[in-house]
């Protein structure tokens, strides 16, 4: 009797168990916190608090997906909830103080969080300042700025203004598809256009992109300037569903987005990940721990506990991953 054919060699079937671990397995961890939080508690399934649960962390997914394209780079920018306050702030003064039309002022805080991502792009590319350090000084910068114009005080949008938070498509958050649209078309922006082609060989290795002739400098600027135009986005919808300006807008949202960013699969060291599924991912990996938890009545101080966990496995995953350590990355400049 003839063999058809050989069984598969145990080094096969590993190898091809650690490649759908790498491919699927963040899928898998996601169910199963869904899964948990379904099970340990009454209402986290329901339609409703899904929805609730997509509509806060639409801004996270905003900021995080112009903070991904900076990462992928090779980049880094922790100054994207610094930037989203101040650019908030600003419209908010705007409005409140001068009687600026909303629509104006809402164009205004777009320009700021251009403006702020130029600041940071100039810090970087011009002065060549290490990213790490350039956005931790603007990060502080730019809270200040905020916390002078507001003398740290609360302030309040418009009633007018606040209606646009209660528009909604079939019970669903206008805010939920503007993000998704936004994540969409960075997306298409990274994967189908020579700007994200490029930005990825830069990910992949500065030097070695600048050597076959690629504009480095002006790249790495206008992903700065992305980051921070996506960061006031992100600003404006937080604060149209707070429905204020506090002097604790921002804080810690530079961390979340960035572990969103790496949770989600992209690799700090560059040149590898997808936007979409890292980005939405990310965010909703860390909103359903969120959320889940408060249904459970946990400590507050549980969700950090947790969260610093899932972000030390993702770095330490990322880190063991081969052949990423690329020349020029931030992780290898620092």
């Amino acid at each position: 009797m003839t063999r058809t054919g050989t069984p598969a060699s145990p080094t096969t079937g590993s190898a091809r168990l650690r490649h759908l671990a790498r491919r699927y397995g963040f899928h898998v961890v996601i169910l199963a916190i869904f899964v948990f939080f379904s099970l340990a508690t009454q209402h986290f399934h329901e339609i409703s608090n899904l929805i609730s649960l997509v509509h806060a962390m639409s801004p996270l997914m905003v900021i995080a997906s112009g903070l991904a394209l900076v990462v992928i780079a090779g980049q880094l920018d922790i100054s994207v909830g610094s930037a989203a306050f101040l650019s908030s702030t600003v419209g908010a003064i705007l409005m409140v103080r001068y009687g600026v039309n909303p629509l104006l002022a809402c164009l205004a805080i777009l320009a700021v969080g251009a403006l702020l991502g130029a600041i940071n792009g100039f810090i970087v590319v011009i002065m060549g300042v290490n990213p790490l350090i350039a956005t931790l000084g603007t990060m502080i910068a730019f809270r200040g700025a905020a916390l002078q114009l507001t003398a740290a005080r609360t302030i309040d949008l418009p009633d007018g203004v606040l209606r646009v938070n209660d528009l909604s498509i079939a019970s669903i958050p206008i805010d939920v598809f503007l993000a998704l649209a936004i994540v969409i078309a960075m997306h298409l922006l990274h994967r189908s256009t020579t700007f994200g082609r490029h930005i990825t060989a830069i990910g992949n290795g500065a030097e070695l992109a600048q050597r076959i002739g690629l504009p480095v400098r002006r790249l790495v600027f206008r992903n700065f300037v992305l980051c921070g135009f996506l960061a006031s986005v992100g600003g404006l919808m937080s604060t149209l569903q707070i429905g204020s300006v506090t002097a604790y807008m921002g804080i810690g949202l530079e961390f979340n987005a960035v572990a969103a960013v790496v949770v989600g699969g992209i690799s700090l060291f560059g040149g590898r990940g997808s936007i979409l599924q890292g980005v939405i991912l990310g965010a909703l990996a860390f909103e359903m721990i969120r959320n889940g938890l408060n249904h459970l009545g946990a400590n507050p101080y549980a969700y950090r506990l947790v969260s610093g966990t899932v972000i030390f496995v993702a770095m330490y995953a990322d880190a063991l991953k081969p052949s990423l350590r690329k020349p020029g990355s931030i992780l290898e400049r620092t």
